[in-house]
């Protein structure tokens, strides 16, 4: 026989009701909750006591403390969620009506000026609050004249702060937008693009290497190098995480008088620099002057240029193949010493840059690296706009990748007339050397 089946209940069985957290753990979890909530306001209403890199490294943290705290309290039961998630708000609390400006930057605009005040803006945005005016003035970038239909309804103070502090510190889109006060961080974007077309346009004659003396009011400082008759030292770096290469040329005064980006960073100089509008240019800009003579002969105007480009007559490279042992006293060594020093200007330019605006020591991919090259010149520009108004110029020991800046020698044949252009410089730096070293032994 088959035992009878019970009879299945029509009720499910009573579920358990999950134990209540000690409340040691709930009011932890309170005060963890209350903690973050009081440094998210002091991060939006007291940040101007931080510097930007305090500032940019705090909110990351405190957004995951913000959320992890969120999981947290979603997990208590309902009854003893005593704080809600609005409570840890990510966005800038509602100050009262007598309350300091909402923003970063309007509380930074209506604080009164200071050395305090001074120092902060310099932090912020690498230049002093006159010269971040002067160049807001420069830019136009209120005037209706030259305002495009696609231009954001902006204050023009906004718009260059968002864009410089985005530039200078490498600043999430989002990060700018909260520290402005602006809609989004897609605003924040296209204010920064808007004011780097702008600065490409508004200084633009900063960059014009035809200018009327602009090559010869470079003579004279590299004259001050022993190197007669030389108007710039030109250089290659890479940039946005060696995405592009970019060359430039330099005066004696660490100024840009000719930029070209956007080549492929594998390609070798000897293939850009034909391509460059510098090379089309050279001729007009240098021939139309007089001729240095010294001892052995004549010498042209020039640029100094790195191992990595082929030797022509208006192109001094160093000479090849002088190693460690060859004589200290030889006119080859002494030229190459003298050149090197040159060369550094072209790298200490571009290591001023990097300084200044982190954003291009950053990894560029995808749609973005259209943008660098256009980033870059404008980085390049406000360099000189700073420089010309007498700014402080910034460290430039920011790291930077080993090999970004490293070009192979030119093994090619070298032009003759360069050659003999070479010659003659070595032989003038060998008897200024030798007269030098007699002044000294006759001291």
């Amino acid at each position: 026989m088959v035992a009878a089946r019970g009879k299945r209940s029509r009720h499910p069985p009573a579920t358990r009701p999950h134990p209540a957290p000690p409340p040691q753990l709930t009011a932890l979890l309170a005060d963890l909750a209350s903690a973050v909530s009081l440094a998210l306001r002091f991060a939006s209403v007291r940040d101007r006591l931080l510097r930007p890199s305090q500032a940019l490294a705090l909110d990351p943290l405190l957004l995951a403390a913000a959320r992890a705290v969120s999981r947290l309290l979603a997990l208590l039961p309902l009854h003893l969620q005593t704080l809600t998630l609005t409570s840890l708000s990510l966005s800038p609390p509602a100050p009262p009506p007598s309350s300091l400006p909402s923003s970063w930057f309007l509380r930074l605009l209506s604080s009164p000026s200071s050395s305090l005040q001074d120092t902060a803006w310099r932090d912020a945005f690498r230049m002093s609050r006159p010269a971040f005016f002067t160049l807001l003035n420069s830019l136009a970038l209120s005037d209706p004249a030259a305002a495009s239909s696609s231009s954001l309804a902006l204050p023009a103070d906004h718009k260059l702060g968002a864009a410089l502090y985005r530039l200078a510190h490498a600043a999430p889109a989002r990060a700018v937008a909260r520290r402005f006060g602006l809609p989004s961080p897609a605003v924040a974007a296209r204010a920064f693009y808007e004011v780097c077309h702008a600065v490409a346009d508004r200084l633009a004659a900063l960059l014009d290497l035809a200018a009327p003396d602009r090559i010869s009011r470079a003579v004279p400082g590299f004259c001050a190098l022993s190197l007669p008759n030389c108007c710039g030292a030109l250089g290659y770096a890479r940039f946005g995480g060696a995405a592009v290469t970019a060359q430039a040329l330099v005066d004696a005064e660490g100024r840009f008088l000719d930029v070209s980006v956007g080549w492929d960073p594998s390609a070798p100089p000897p293939e850009i620099l034909p391509r460059t509008k510098l090379y089309g240019s050279q001729s007009p800009v240098l021939s139309n002057a007089p001729q240095g003579e010294l001892i052995g002969g004549s010498v042209p105007r020039y640029f100094l240029a790195p191992a990595c480009c082929p030797l022509l007559p208006w192109l001094v490279t160093p000479y090849r193949d002088v190693g460690s042992k060859a004589d200290m006293s030889s006119k080859e060594r002494i030229f190459n010493n003298v050149h090197a020093h040159g060369a550094q200007l072209v790298k200490k330019a571009f290591g001023h840059v990097r300084a200044r605006w982190q954003l291009l020591g950053e990894c560029w991919k995808g749609d973005c690296q259209e943008a660098l090259p256009y980033v870059v010149v404008a980085g390049c520009l406000l360099h000189n706009f700073l420089v010309k108004l007498g700014e402080p110029l910034p460290d430039d020991g920011v790291p930077v990748d080993a090999g970004d800046d490293v070009f192979v020698d030119f093994d090619g044949e070298n032009d003759r007339e360069g050659e003999r252009i070479r010659d003659v410089l070595a032989v003038h730096l060998s008897l200024v050397s030798r007269t030098q070293r007699q002044s000294v032994s006759n001291l």
